[in-house]
């Protein structure tokens, strides 16, 4: 049995996992995740094999995660039967983002090349009702929500009404109004490097609602994206639209109005995939990246 370190070189070509202070697109865009000068020596982990070790910053108060990538990671893992276990904190991957795995002694980042290589290892095809026409369409609707409504998202959280709606999510202090003047910042510098935050905030919020009518008009009332039964760009659709239900204090109200079926899809998804939805949140605990004692999902060393 492999002995894995998570602070250790070993892996992706001898770079350092990193803990940092940071805005990331793929999974850090939401998080505060304390600075650490150095980094911390611990011991070795041994991971167990054959199981995937699930790294990400903490549970949320309404969400398993505030993220939407590690949402749409850990909801893949649960569709595809992969086991599995969530080890929570504020260590990045060795290119600096979160979600990550280990498996087997190998280091993998991003969501996306994540479900490819487990895919593959484990054999797994979520979309064999799909046609390759359906397929290619589930790519544009997954871009669209990943590198398109997210962006707006990540405006309405940390840029829009003075950041309002992160606060219920932080402790409040002198250090809540550091953190979020930091990722103000950095969220400001992202969003007009993308592009999305060159324009008007009513612009920005023209644009979600143009992509949440996407979305509603082609789920219309089918059960899930492409029918009854869920495919893989069920997770990404679950993961982003999760935030914009439970995260955002009826920012997009469409959700629940106009394109109410997108609330009843997610109630949909969370109950297939997440009965323990409930030992997954961290309710009125504003401690930063931990879980809540009763999530079966944590490894425990």
């Amino acid at each position: 049995m492999a002995a894995i370190n998570p602070q250790s070189s070993s892996s992706a070509g001898g770079q350092q996992p990193q803990t940092l202070y940071q805005l990331s697109k793929n999974g850090c865009s939401v998080i505060p995740v304390i600075t650490y000068d150095r980094i911390r020596v611990k011991p070795k982990i041994i991971y167990p094999r054959d199981i995937v070790i699930l790294h990400q910053t903490g549970r949320s108060r309404f969400t398993p995660s505030l993220s939407p990538f590690p949402l749409k990671l850990e909801t893949y893992l649960r569709f595809a039967k992969i086991p599995y276990k969530s080890v929570h904190g504020r260590q990045l991957s060795p290119k600096g983002k979160t979600p990550w795995i280990e498996y087997n002694g190998q280091t993998l980042s991003d969501s996306g090349f994540i479900i490819e290589f487990l895919n593959k290892e484990f054999k797994v095809d979520l979309n064999t009702h799909l046609s390759p026409s359906d397929i290619a369409v589930a790519r544009a609707f997954q871009k669209m929500a990943e590198e398109h409504l997210y962006w707006t998202v990540t405006y309405i959280r940390w840029v829009a009404d003075d950041q309002k709606r992160m606060r219920p999510f932080i402790k409040s202090g002198f250090l809540t109004s550091i953190i979020l003047k930091s990722f103000g910042k950095s969220a400001k510098k992202n969003l007009y490097a993308q592009g999305i935050g060159r324009h008007t905030e009513e612009e920005i919020y023209s644009i979600a609602d143009k992509d949440l009518r996407a979305l509603s008009t082609f789920l219309g009332d089918k059960a899930f994206m492409f029918g009854d039964e869920p495919s893989e760009v069920d997770c990404a659709i679950f993961g982003l639209l999760a935030q914009i239900l439970w995260n955002l204090s009826n920012a997009l109200p469409e959700i629940k109005g106009d394109c109410s079926n997108l609330q009843d899809y997610c109630y949909r998804m969370k109950e297939r995939f997440w009965p323990d939805w409930e030992q997954c949140i961290m309710g009125d605990d504003l401690r930063p990246c931990t879980h809540p004692s009763t999530d079966p999902t944590v490894f425990k060393n």
